[in-house]
């Protein structure tokens, strides 16, 4: 019974982080790289695992509930860090990017050169859609609508941004591209160091939000090997305590995270 609690609040806390809001469904849409469904079974084998593990060494179904929850949600909880680092790595790739583009435009490149020079010569992790590009443009010869498809890859404001300058130069000409890339670029820069300040201390206080919801549940962990204690949370007003104190610590972390969210860039160009 207690695995059976854990598995269905894990998929029930799954739906609620998962669930579309108006700001979100733009930005989750234009991204390219989705959640991989495995990883809900995972959550799920996994809740349920630990669901049975914890009731079995507590012999509250309670506690093997929460368990399980907290389980199910690991997975998915690692896989948007992954995905926000890769993000993170890539803002921070575009000012080089930038100015190699800007650097190969004035050593005279052609412009569908300039921007494949950047799947081999590029930073690392931007390569891997402008080798994509790369292949686009050899194979259609196309330059604008292998940009499109670029621009479709990246789904990032700054790329926007720049590949729609270079969309404006390759129609209409633009014989300060150069210039107007490195002035993008140093652009890109100060943003950067702006929210890498922010994000600094937001971090003092993410910290501090993660520490104070995991406190309560350490000092649960601690009074599981005394069996008269750890056992009275299975009565009544226990259980009430238990769950009370979940949802409670769930509510105030998803606010606190709301509240101190720094604002995404809108695809403005998009």
């Amino acid at each position: 019974m207690g695995a059976l609690i854990g598995f269905t609040a894990g998929i029930g806390l799954l739906l609620i982080l998962t669930a579309n809001d108006p700001g979100a469904a733009t930005r989750r849409r234009s991204r390219s790289r989705r959640v991989p469904w495995t990883w809900l079974g995972v959550g799920t084998l996994l809740g349920l695992i630990s669901g049975l593990l914890v009731t079995a060494i507590t012999g509250v179904l309670v506690i093997g509930a929460i368990a399980g929850l907290a389980a199910a949600v690991l997975p998915l909880t690692i896989v948007h860090g992954v995905e926000r680092r890769r993000r993170r790595e890539q803002a921070q790739a575009w000012p080089d990017a930038v100015d190699q583009l800007a650097s190969a435009v004035r050593a005279g490149m052609s412009l569908p050169e300039s921007v494949i020079s950047l799947a081999e010569h590029g930073p690392e992790p931007l390569r891997e859609p402008f080798a994509a590009f790369a292949r686009d443009y050899q194979s259609s010869g196309r330059f604008v609508e292998s940009l499109e498809l670029l621009k479709g890859r990246l789904a990032d404001p700054t790329g926007d941004r720049v590949v729609e300058a270079l969309r404006l130069a390759r129609e209409v000409g633009g014989g300060d591209l150069g210039r107007m890339l490195r002035s993008l670029a140093g652009y890109i820069r100060d943003d950067q160091r702006t929210r890498g300040e922010l994000e600094a201390r937001q971090s003092w206080t993410v910290s501090g939000a993660r520490l104070a919801v995991a406190a309560p549940w350490l000092v649960l962990v601690f009074m599981s090997g005394q069996r008269e204690v750890i056992g009275r949370f299975g009565e009544p007003m226990g259980i009430a305590v238990l769950v009370g104190g979940a949802f409670s610590c769930l509510v105030a972390y998803r606010l606190m995270l709301r509240a101190g969210r720094l604002p995404l860039e809108g695809r403005v160009l998009a």
